[in-house]
């Protein structure tokens, strides 16, 4: 026999997986050690940083963790606009696919932007406490804490699900112009009670998940800006905590 490859997979979802090849001989001729530390990174962040940040940076798998969870996002914004199609399908012919393109894509964009800005804001701030360390690197810490983002997703996928078609829509008449009929049609929907309560809980699943990214955001602008935790978690907490207060206050406004 030439070579044998010997695979050992001790759990699908986290740990590790080692693939080692050995010659005739029985002795070690390559090794490969892979880390999947999904389950690190939710629930011992600052243990998977410190060992991330000995290793040169890659937006790969923060890239795909952002592409994930953009999709599940537009999933959700599907789900979210279907009362609004109903409502505007008869107005003008193909306005519905019009629409849920719209949504689907605005999404996607929306999340991969955020990403950006997050990784943008947390840079400069970090700068004020004198921060070291790549822009790439902060982006590919940002990029892992959109884990938590994924979970949130299918929770909201399954909340919508369940309310959405409980949502009344009042459709508007084919070839109404009037902006009056419009806007009260869309503020009935807006204050229908399933619609209310669907917005209301996806805001709190939303806020709920996105401290669970702050948490994430904190220890790997810690190692990957050179930050004590203080500074961190000012870096990251001050403008997660503004945003949240902006988030509720917007549904407040409702």
């Amino acid at each position: 026999m030439v070579g044998q490859i010997t695979y050992y997979i001790p759990y699908p979802i986290c740990n590790r997986v080692v693939i080692t090849a050995t010659t005739s001989s029985g002795s070690p001729a390559k090794e490969i050690e892979m880390e999947n530390s999904f389950l690190k990174i939710l629930i011992n962040p600052n243990a998977f940083f410190q060992d991330k940040i000995n290793e040169s940076e890659s937006l790969k798998i923060p890239a795909l963790i952002v592409l994930i969870s953009a999709i599940i996002s537009a999933a959700t914004a599907y789900l979210m606009v279907t009362p609004s199609v109903k409502m505007m399908s008869s107005m003008v012919a193909g306005m519905d696919t019009i629409i849920v393109l719209a949504a689907i894509v605005a999404t996607i964009v929306i999340t991969f932007i955020s990403w950006l800005v997050y990784a943008g804001v947390f840079y400069i701030l970090s700068t004020m406490f004198k921060g070291k360390g790549t822009f790439n690197r902060t982006l590919e810490i940002v990029g892992y804490g959109f884990l938590p983002q994924i979970l949130g997703g299918l929770i909201t996928i399954v909340v919508a699900l369940e309310y959405v078609p409980r949502v009344v829509v009042q459709s508007i008449p084919a070839g109404t112009t009037d902006s009056q009929v419009i806007l009260d049609a869309t503020t009935n929907l807006m204050h229908d009670p399933a619609m209310m309560v669907l917005t209301q809980t996806i805001t709190l699943i939303s806020i709920v998940f996105l401290l669970w990214s702050a948490n994430i955001w904190i220890f790997g602008l810690q190692h990957s800006r050179l930050l004590s935790v203080r500074d961190a978690a000012l870096c990251v907490g001050v403008p997660v905590v503004l945003y949240i207060i902006y988030t509720i206050y917007k549904l407040g406004a409702m």
